[in-house]
């Protein structure tokens, strides 16, 4: 039998500027900090998920620690993300937006009926709140 993947663990950006970066999303989701250096950053999204900010090209050789060595890896370009949030606080957020003065680019009705908000981080890529049901 085949185990289960039981969740996304980590997912990660790749950002010009660490602090803008780290400001940004500290600032808007209020996720605390677990790890920072001048290569990266671990925000706790849940206590299950961990938002990873590196800065970009700070990656490209292997990471030697104590416990082993962490491949090199790096991403380029308007990366994308998508976060999850309750369909009844779809207002409440483009509220939160606006009030901190970041521009929605695009809102999406799914057939489903979810919904989505589509706006930039400082390093342009796209971030993604969506109501349930996306892929329904």
């Amino acid at each position: 039998m085949k185990p289960v993947i039981s969740h996304i663990a980590e997912s990660a950006l790749y950002v010009d500027d660490l602090d803008r970066a780290v400001t940004f999303y500290t600032g808007l989701f209020e996720w605390p900090v677990l790890l920072r250096d001048d290569r990266f950053a671990v925000l706790r999204i849940t206590p299950q998920q961990v938002l990873l900010l590196f800065r970009r090209g700070a990656s490209l050789e292997p990471a030697t620690l104590p416990g082993g060595t962490v491949p090199a890896h790096d991403g380029n370009g308007q990366l994308h993300i998508c976060f999850g949030i309750s369909a009844d606080e779809l207002t409440c957020w483009e509220e939160i937006l606006r009030a901190q003065g970041i521009t929605v680019e695009s809102r999406v009705r799914w057939p489903s009926n979810a919904a989505s908000l589509y706006f930039r981080d400082p390093d342009q890529n796209a971030v993604e709140l969506a109501t349930p049901g996306v892929f329904e």
